[in-house]
């Protein structure tokens, strides 16, 4: 084909198939932990014990020396589906400052997809007189607050026959999907990290509005390639 030439159809299918295409969410919250901030850091820096026991039902191995590879679940649309899997190295701590992201694990095949993953936690301290617990406990004057925030990033490799869709229809579905999964995952996972930790501590499990898990509206929603 000369430069003055139009790419064929066949080409032109060629050059789509190999484009893919990218989906994004980001979400943000809080969870509460009802006891001092160097109890609750020292919980969390030992993250061999509680990620494995919090994460289930999604299947966790462990991954290098602060890392872990997840297989999520099986999602799908448009009669596609795939079961997303991700390595994630949890950073030691600088400062109260936690980031969490996924790497590239070359013994996990993606099946046709790549995941981009990156999680900050902060620590606070908050007052604990305004909260109300049960008439058997009383909370102490300050509690421990996390405040996270997460960016993920899909970009999925579609066999030929999705394509025969409106691109739009795509984009859309996909977003939205990646949002119903992170607000499957999300909450499940906090509560079942402040159960651990305050199980453990025989301390009250903190009541539903203790955790939050919102999304972060964006303001341009245009496909992502990397």
């Amino acid at each position: 084909m000369t430069n003055n030439q139009s790419p064929r159809v066949e080409d032109m299918e060629t050059i789509i198939l190999n484009q893919p295409m990218g989906f994004r969410t980001k979400f943000r919250g809080i969870m509460d932990m009802y006891s001092d901030r160097k109890t609750v850091t020292d919980y969390l820096n030992n993250h061999q014990g509680w990620f494995v026991r919090c994460a289930s039902p999604m299947k966790v191995e462990p991954f290098s020396e602060n890392g872990y590879t997840l297989t999520v679940g099986r999602y799908g649309a448009f009669g596609y589906e795939v079961e997303p899997q991700m390595s994630v190295i949890l950073e030691p701590p600088m400062g109260e400052h936690y980031t969490m992201y996924s790497v590239t694990n070359p013994e996990s095949g993606n099946d046709g997809y790549e995941v981009d993953y990156y999680s900050v936690m902060d620590i606070e301290t908050i007052s604990g007189d305004s909260i109300e617990v049960n008439d058997n406990y009383c909370l102490p004057p300050e509690i421990t607050r996390i405040n996270w925030e997460l960016d993920l990033r899909v970009r999925v490799y579609f066999p030929k026959f999705i394509y025969k869709i409106p691109t739009n229809m795509i984009q859309s579905t996909g977003d939205r999907l990646l949002s119903q999964i992170v607000k499957q995952v999300s909450p499940r996972l906090s509560f079942k990290v402040q159960k651990d930790f305050h199980s453990h501590f025989d301390l009250p499990i903190p009541p539903k509005k203790s955790r939050t898990c919102e999304i972060v509206k964006q303001t341009n929603q245009s496909q992502w390639v990397a």
